[in-house]
């Protein structure tokens, strides 16, 4: 319809006077986790270290390359990354924000400016969009202030919420936009900040998303058991009323009763393999979680790597690594494992998105992708196989066109502002690296 929803599906139905698309069509890739301004400085971070880099050292790194970004420079880089997951068959991405406040800590005269500045990329490239302003807090366990660096991150828990029901007000009447909260993790918010936020967002919008980053590296979780008494998976499911409105992000390390008690609690894992493998988080527990009944989208994170593909491939290939054996993903099956990964994918980031997304079914959003079938990776190839095809070969991609809210905004592997945006993106970069 003319508001981009899908009002019918017809099988086998003739073509009659609509467009006929020569290719494969299937539902668009959500990205449940995206920090859109870490898209600038993929690349910066990959020197050695004297005892080892790991998660906090780069954390380091990111802290600073973030200390002269102002929300034009966070648009350039926004706008960039959309369209580069547009192009990978990304149609819907999850913003999880927590970069807030001006260089010296001090809120912009608009509040919400550099939530504005993602938003208006968003709106400009034309990708759907789950906005998450993100509470931080403190800088660490024990309530401790915010470093320096971190003082970008610390809006008030107030100002926050007002910024969160303004734009949920926006949204209203926007199909391509959701917006929820994000909670940046137990060691940047207090355990009384939780329940409260969480309930002003839902008295606003009862379904609202909410995501937090959780058990991501094992200095993390120790240092919440020391702190907390409790690991963060085991601590959030006995103190935060999680259920499937909430997406738990990472969750690499968990005991097996937490694995079963998380899945059983409806929320979604968040998983971004190529950042968890580029900052040696760890293998997240994946046969066990999904045999509970779990489930699971997959997010590009630190953006690192743009491409839905490279994100399942990884994912599987972890777990064939710690396993020795292959197609973990659908053990005890003969499915496909690529196109369960996919299908299983597109339904847990629709739930973290809280958008009528992942399918192709009346009264979700026409977003489609379009897959070359005479593309050297996917030709001769018929059903699942097209799908296993795509995601674990790298022969280049086979994404052709995609459509978003019924507007084409890829045709024949291009965008139509990409050289406009590319080229203020790479102004950006050259002055952010002086």
């Amino acid at each position: 319809d003319d508001r981009g929803y899908v009002t019918d599906v017809v099988p086998d139905s003739a073509a009659g006077d609509a467009e006929v698309l020569s290719g494969v069509v299937i539902p668009g890739a959500i990205n449940l986790h995206s920090h859109a301004f870490q898209r600038g400085m993929a690349g910066l971070a990959e020197r050695g270290e004297l005892q080892g880099g790991s998660f906090w050292s780069w954390r380091d790194v990111m802290y600073g390359f973030l200390s002269a970004l102002d929300p034009d420079d966070v648009r350039a880089i926004a706008q960039q990354l959309y369209i580069e997951m547009l192009r990978a068959g990304y149609t819907s991405v999850v913003e999880f924000h927590y970069l807030h406040l001006d260089p010296s800590g001090t809120p912009y005269d608009a509040p919400g400016a550099m939530s504005e500045a993602v938003l208006g990329a968003a709106r400009e490239t034309g990708i759907g969009i789950t906005h998450l302003p993100t509470l931080y807090r403190t800088g660490g366990f024990h309530g401790q202030a915010p470093t320096e660096a971190q003082g970008r991150f610390a809006m008030d828990t107030e100002t926050l919420l007002l910024v969160v029901d303004g734009l949920i007000a926006e949204a209203a009447d926007d199909p391509q936009r959701r917006v929820g909260l994000g909670l940046h993790s137990l060691r940047a918010v207090t355990v009384n900040d939780i329940g409260p936020a969480v309930s002003a967002v839902w008295s606003v919008d009862a379904e609202a998303p909410v995501h937090i980053h959780v058990a991501e590296q094992r200095r993390e979780v120790d240092d919440c058991v020391l702190a907390l008494g409790a690991r963060p998976v085991e601590w959030l499911i006995g103190n935060s009323p999680i259920d499937a409105r909430w997406c738990a992000v990472h969750a690499t390390h968990m005991t097996p009763d937490e694995t079963r008690d998380l899945a059983s609690s409806g929320a979604v894992v968040g998983l971004c393999p190529t950042t968890e493998a580029n900052l040696g988080d760890g293998l997240f527990p994946l046969p066990d979680f999904l045999a509970a009944g779990g489930g699971i989208g997959i997010g590009s994170d630190s953006n690192v790597t743009v491409d839905p593909a490279a994100e399942l491939r990884l994912l599987e290939y972890g777990q064939r690594l710690l396993w020795e054996e292959r197609n973990v993903a659908s053990r005890g099956s003969a499915r496909s494992t690529g196109a369960f990964l996919y299908q299983t994918a597109l339904a847990g980031g629709a739930q973290a998105a809280g958008r009528p997304v992942g399918a192709l079914a009346t009264g979700r959003r026409a977003d489609l992708v379009v897959l070359d079938p005479d593309h050297p990776t996917l030709a001769g190839r018929h059903a699942d196989t097209l799908v296993d095809s795509w995601i674990f070969t790298s022969a280049g991609s086979p994404v052709r066109d995609v459509m978003v809210g019924g507007k084409w905004v890829v045709r024949d592997g291009r965008h139509e502002d990409e050289e406009a945006v590319a080229e203020r993106y790479r102004a950006t970069a050259r002055r952010l690296q002086e």
